[in-house]
């Protein structure tokens, strides 16, 4: 009784023995790869799955999650002889669990090794100055080259970020030395080209100011004209007019009459004129002259027309 009892639990521990060998849960975004007598034979995803009980075992389990791994600093050499402290962060997954598994030892130690020596080589291409501003070039080709060389291992490299960029404590000097004379530089211009705009402004709005004067003399001057030529035209007028007047009014009946009348009053008149001009008085020897006179301007009048 007593054996057949140990026989019973003999034959339970070794049944429970071989369902722990045997029955294998994958997680989500794993993936074991299983060996049949030493041999590759299958990758397991997730989910459940059961084994031949000692012929096939789980040789590696490997994650198909996005894994990231620090790229440690090291000391690189720009293409103009400075050193420079350089490290990173690298982005990779595994695409086939078996090539990773088979293809080389150890994947993540292999692809962190080939980024260093690939990051010398693109450091080594460019100068300090451009070191910085070219980052995303230099992650991108670091990138390129580590996807080439890791495909066999069914490794896809997926990104490459350089972190820290850490030149000699001299050359930071030299460069803070270098960028403030720059931004003093720009600065310089910058207020030259302000006082030279300036002074562009200014001469052209003195410009304007002339021009704007002269124009408005220039109307000014044709105004005046215009306004002489005009108050000209208007005498003219008038006195047109009135010489037509006068010469309607001659030939008029009693005309002759008032014109010689006319006549004798201002000859009379300036006459009185000089008389009050000065102590001489001058008297024409011949009276008669302002009869003979007045003939003559009746004549003329009387001719006027009939011309």
């Amino acid at each position: 009784m007593i054996s057949s009892t140990i026989v019973a639990f003999g034959l339970v521990f070794v049944v429970v023995i071989v369902l722990i060998k045997t029955a294998i849960v994958v997680p989500q975004q794993s993936g074991f790869v299983v060996e049949r007598l030493g041999k590759y034979s299958k990758t397991l995803n997730a989910g459940f799955h059961i084994l031949f009980p000692f012929i096939e075992r789980i040789a590696y389990r490997h994650s198909l999650k996005e894994q990231a791994t620090d790229i440690d600093e090291q000391i690189c050499i720009t293409r103009d002889n400075v050193q420079v402290g350089v490290d990173g962060v690298l982005y990779l997954q595994v695409l086939d669990p078996g090539r990773a598994s088979y293809g080389i030892g150890n994947y993540m130690f292999a692809i962190s090794q080939l980024a260093q020596t690939t990051l010398r080589s693109e450091i080594g291409k460019i100068e300090l100055d451009r070191t910085f501003e070219e980052r995303g070039t230099i992650n991108q080709n670091v990138v390129a080259e580590l996807d080439k060389a890791s495909d066999p291992w069914g490794v896809k490299v997926l990104r490459y970020e350089i972190k820290n960029i850490n030149p000699p404590q001299d050359v930071l000097g030299a460069m803070e030395k270098q960028m403030r004379a720059e931004r003093e530089k720009r600065a310089v211009i910058l207020n030259s080209e302000g006082v030279r705009d300036a002074q562009i402004n200014e001469a052209e709005g003195e410009k304007q100011r002339v021009i704007k004067e002269s124009e408005a003399t220039k109307m000014l001057q044709i105004n005046e004209a215009q306004g002489e030529a005009e108050a000209i035209l208007a005498v003219a007028t008038a006195t047109a007019q009135g010489l037509r007047e006068v010469a309607a009014a001659v030939t008029d009946q009693g005309g002759p009459d008032a014109m010689q009348l006319r006549i004798a009053e201002q000859y009379i008149a300036q006459f009185g004129n000089l008389a009050k001009a000065g102590n001489t008085f001058v008297v024409p020897s011949n009276l008669a002259d302002l009869t003979s006179m007045m003939a003559l301007a009746t004549d003329i009048a009387k001719r006027e027309p009939s011309e």
